[in-house]
């Protein structure tokens, strides 16, 4: 078992060894799909080197039997340690030198993960250091040595509900009072995903969290008892379905990027709420244009 290959023995087989993925198949069907899943990358960013989960895939012509899988690895080698802007920018440098490394056409990065956001909390004025998810699908076009990207967008946030059903049976049953406190009712933690695409360069992740947290009652990893306080009577003052969190994320979007999106741009926008009184939890999605919006907007 001490058996050694030389560095002659390398060469030679290299030389000599069929290229595997270069044969024709038996049957020469184009493959439209063909990559690496679940694989970690690391991304030096502003917020620091940050952790994110890769799918990469690339067209496969008919002729060929397989794409050369360790030339992707090669790349995101080639990648580690390089800063980049923001997680767009990777994800964008990834694919153009992953597609030009093999006989591809056209390809696919799909990144997500999560980036540290710091939040000054309401009255405490304390800091929280919390986590917001973010997603980057960036699909490439090749014609010759050119790569062309079209880039989507998407982030998500942890927030918290109020059931407007059982306020409004309870201002029925004890009356209404003059007192600002509303009337209770049970609340939930509740994730709402916005995704937008296709995207100009000038848009962040930044503006997507932006639209969220104008429309949600957002929730912080550290709150001291005031903004405990604070943020549950918020929530009880506005009380939110599920649906009315995906409406009012929609009238966010469309009041902070209507004039920076056209009217094509397309959205998913989609809210989870952990029902705290019901074993089900509640989903509701929407998929729309920023024309479709703007049609119904008053």
């Amino acid at each position: 078992m001490n058996h050694v290959i030389t560095s002659d023995d390398h060469r030679r087989v290299l030389e000599q060894c069929v290229d595997v993925p270069g044969q024709r198949p038996v049957f020469a069907a184009p493959l439209g799909a063909v990559g690496i899943a679940n694989k970690t990358v690391w991304v030096d960013l502003p917020q620091g080197r940050l952790a994110f989960t890769v799918r990469l895939e690339v067209d496969l012509p008919g002729h060929l039997r397989g794409i050369h899988m360790s030339r992707m690895e090669e790349v995101v080698s080639q990648l580690h340690g390089r800063k980049f802007v923001d997680p767009r920018e990777y994800a964008e440098e990834l694919g153009r030198l992953v597609i030009l490394r093999q006989e591809a056409t056209a390809g696919s990065v799909h990144l997500s993960g999560e980036i540290p956001v710091a939040r000054t909390t309401r009255i405490s004025g304390r800091t929280s250091i919390d986590a917001v998810e973010i997603m980057v699908r960036v699909d490439l076009s090749r014609t010759g040595e050119q790569v062309a990207t079209r880039a989507t967008l998407g982030a998500g946030l942890h927030h918290i509900t109020a059931c407007p059903c059982t306020q409004a049976y309870n201002s029925v049953l004890y009356g209404q009072k003059s007192e600002p406190c509303p009337q209770p009712t049970h609340s939930q933690r509740s994730r709402t995903w916005l995704e937008i695409g296709p995207v100009a360069m000038r848009l962040h992740h930044d503006d997507l969290l932006a639209c969220l947290e104008a429309a949600l009652h957002v929730t912080s990893d550290l709150l001291k008892r005031s903004d405990e306080a604070d943020l549950v009577l918020r929530a009880h003052c506005y009380p939110q379905f599920a649906e009315d969190a995906v409406r009012e994320t929609a009238r966010e979007v469309l009041r902070l990027l209507g004039g920076i999106l056209p009217e094509g741009t397309e959205l998913l926008i989609e809210s989870t709420s952990l029902e705290s009184i019901h074993i089900h939890d509640v989903i509701c999605r929407m998929t729309t244009t920023m024309g479709q919006l703007a049609a119904i907007a008053p």
